[in-house]
């Protein structure tokens, strides 16, 4: 079947965001609600095993932050340091701390010159997506992609497929139409489980996970001047274009 979709993962993906922009937006969160907890970078790494926000600052109180109490209202409470979190995230995109990694906007412009269908599946927030597209790509961007699955429109995170089921179905595509691309292990699980080649670029946090069923491994996407070492799979190809995904990728 031809290609006729591409489907981005956000955070790690699209952009490095989870090492120098959601770590300490988090902190920022932390420091303002009066709390003494700080996620350096091996701490946040750890963290990363859990997806979803709200999520992770459950796992961290569960298992590095036991003798904490939590208040009668747990639940809200973390809900609303995720809100700050995420203002903070948002403030920080705005400032043009939070680039778009190599050879994402050339692929993106590509796919649309070539008529192909966009989406994103993601268990960041809605409000982080739209923040980051209009921050990197500009505020019309947010309408290039059809399908925008993000946060708990879903009940399950990754690496259940449920997100990626959701953009497929929104979009009435079979996965065999489909490439998506990833950046963890929890996000190809995700992505495999709903039947999706999938290709990956790995960053600071994801280099050595293990990528079973990877169509592909990158160190990026590329860009003419820039290639990516290529890790696993393909025939070598050094940057990330479409005759490529439709060569190498596509059924």
């Amino acid at each position: 079947m031809s290609l006729q979709a591409l489907i981005f993962d956000v955070d790690g993906t699209l952009a490095d965001t989870e090492r120098d922009g959601h770590r300490p937006a988090f902190n920022a969160a932390f420091e303002e609600a009066g709390l003494d907890w700080r996620w350096d970078v091996p701490m946040y790494g750890e963290l990363l095993a859990v997806t979803g926000g709200k999520e992770r600052i459950r796992y961290y109180l569960e298992r590095f932050n036991t003798e904490f109490e939590r208040p009668d209202n747990a639940d809200a409470w973390i809900a609303g340091l995720h809100k700050a979190k995420t203002r903070h995230y948002v403030r920080m995109l705005g400032e043009g701390l939070i680039p778009l990694r190599p050879g994402v906007r050339r692929l993106i412009d590509e796919a649309r010159a070539a008529g192909l269908r966009l989406a994103i599946a993601t268990t960041t927030t809605p409000e982080n997506v739209t923040a980051l597209l209009s921050a990197t790509l500009g505020p019309d961007s947010i309408g290039w992609f059809e399908v925008i699955a993000a946060g708990d429109i879903v009940p399950n995170k990754k690496p259940d497929p449920a997100i990626f089921v959701h953009a497929l179905e929104a979009m009435n595509l079979p996965a065999e139409a489909c490439i998506a691309f990833e950046d963890s292990r929890n996000g190809l699980i995700s992505s495999t489980g709903a039947g999706l080649r999938t290709l990956v670029t790995v960053n600071d946090y994801t280099r050595d996970d293990a990528f079973e069923g990877a169509a592909m491994i990158l160190e990026h996407l590329g860009e003419p001047d820039q290639p990516a070492a290529v890790l696993s799979g393909g025939t070598g190809a050094r940057v990330v274009d479409i005759d490529m995904l439709r060569n190498e990728l596509a059924g």
